[in-house]
């Protein structure tokens, strides 16, 4: 079980992703002129992270609720709240490098299931929760020039950057729809993408629209996925229990008005391209970027919205049920 530990970063990280950021670009009837930027955070500008028929970025707003949906969501928590597991002073940071940053040799625990490196990992690259974090660890990075993204889980570094330990790593070419081989874990339990699935302060607060899924983890999951996971993170078989790869959306008639702007940007997103189970870990957790830009007490008022406001999206093709 991954669970993550959330864990305050120091004043240095926090002035480095503070110069890192910029204020987020007004939208652009140029949507090919505007790359990602460079740095901690740096928005990911107007081109988009997977093609857009892609899974993450698909609109389920109106696919049919799955008939095991009030049970699949009683046995996550139909009275637990919604968690922002992001903002401020914690989230998973990524880093955006162009194309020439040096590739570094990394070994891995689960070497046969990881893609082999070298990878471009900058030698200050953010570890999520800290270097002294004893959670998941996890280092994601964007190669702006080629548009491909590595992430490492379980991240450490011997020798201060010349080459890293990693648990798993993954490779995910950005303008493709292809999936991990099939049964293969990724950093992520479930075999996909983090970065796709992440809130981004470039988006709710630049853009003011969330178009794609998003990442939330979940305490107890069944030893099954369903695509576009391809790996699971279970013992038990318990038809009761959620599968990875599950998707589960806010209710259409969900009212968002009595919340801030941001919330509502986020929540509205939740709407029409909802979430995927992506880990095993505390329910109804949502996954954001670390972030100085994120107004944490607006983030908090999502803690309103409770489990019982989800359906879960019919699932087709579920392997290990």
């Amino acid at each position: 079980m991954r669970n993550r530990t959330l864990i305050v970063l120091g004043l240095a990280l926090s002035a480095a992703l503070a110069g890192a950021l910029v204020a987020a670009p007004a939208k652009s009837k140029s949507k090919d002129k505007e790359p990602a930027k460079l740095g901690v955070c740096g928005d990911l500008g107007t081109r988009p992270v997977f093609p857009l028929d892609n899974p993450w970025n698909q609109d389920i707003s109106k696919s049919p609720v799955d008939p095991a949906s009030d049970t699949l969501v009683a046995s996550i928590g139909a009275d637990t709240t919604l968690h922002p597991d992001f903002g401020k002073s914690y989230g998973i940071a990524y880093v955006v490098v162009p194309g020439d940053q040096p590739r570094v040799p990394v070994s891995f625990t689960y070497a046969g299931e990881s893609d082999p490196g070298p990878y471009p990992v900058p030698p200050d690259a953010p570890i999520e929760g800290g270097p002294d974090s004893k959670g998941d660890r996890h280092i994601l990075l964007v190669d702006r020039d080629h548009w491909i993204l590595y992430e490492l889980y379980k991240c450490f570094t011997p020798d201060g950057g010349k080459s890293w330990k990693a648990g798993a790593g993954a490779i995910f070419d950005l303008s493709s729809n292809k999936l991990r081989p099939a049964g293969w874990t990724s950093a992520d339990a479930a075999g996909l993408a983090i970065l796709p699935g992440l809130e981004r302060a470039d988006e709710v607060l630049g853009s003011h629209e969330v178009t794609h899924a998003v990442r939330f983890t979940c305490r107890h999951s069944r030893r099954a996925y369903v695509p576009p996971a391809t790996h699971q993170a279970a013992t038990t078989k318990d038809p009761n229990a959620p599968p990875m790869g599950m998707r589960v959306r806010l209710k259409a008639g969900f009212d968002t008005r009595a919340f801030p702007a941001s919330a509502q940007v986020i929540l509205e997103g939740l709407k029409k391209y909802g979430m995927i189970l992506a880990d095993n870990g505390s329910d109804w957790y949502i996954t954001g970027t670390l972030d100085p830009r994120w107004n944490d007490q607006e983030l908090n008022t999502l803690k309103k919205v409770k489990g019982r406001d989800f359906e879960v999206v019919k699932m087709e093709g579920i392997v290990g049920k």
